[in-house]
């Protein structure tokens, strides 16, 4: 993406596209799998953890991003694809490497809508799958 093009992806979301908005942004879509607020430390050497802190909570409360629990203890956050709000369709299956702590998206694999019982809406779902990953298993 491109300066303008993520300016307007944050500005559909009702997100204002401050420098370190687009920062936090770029680097997500640039990691291309879920990340955790110390992976975007580690990659944003420049910018310090509570402002990356601040921009995740709003990118969640906007629908910008999505926050998922791998059980690791630590909470990962992946960009949404929808325009509007997170759909079931970005709620895919994810894989957490219990050897090096990575999550990965199974884009191909989307998980099957759940009939909840009347007056029950679902918000999100949560797919993870743990295990090795192809690297780790190679070791």
């Amino acid at each position: 993406m491109n300066e303008v093009n993520d300016s307007e992806a944050l500005e559909k979301k009702g997100v204002k596209p401050t420098a370190n908005r687009i920062l936090v942004l770029r680097a997500m879509i640039a990691a291309g799998r879920p990340v955790s607020l110390t992976e975007l430390e580690t990659i944003m050497e420049t910018m310090d953890k509570s402002s990356i802190f601040r921009v995740l909570n709003l990118f969640v409360e906007r629908h910008v991003v999505h926050a998922i629990e791998d059980g690791s203890g630590t909470m990962k956050y992946e960009v949404c694809s929808g325009a509007d709000r997170c759909t079931i369709s970005d709620m895919h299956i994810h894989f957490y490497c219990e050897t090096c702590h990575r999550t990965f998206c199974f884009k191909h694999i989307h998980i099957p809508e759940i009939c909840l019982p009347e007056g029950f809406a679902v918000n999100s779902i949560n797919y993870m799958v743990k295990g090795v990953c192809p690297e780790c298993g190679a070791k």
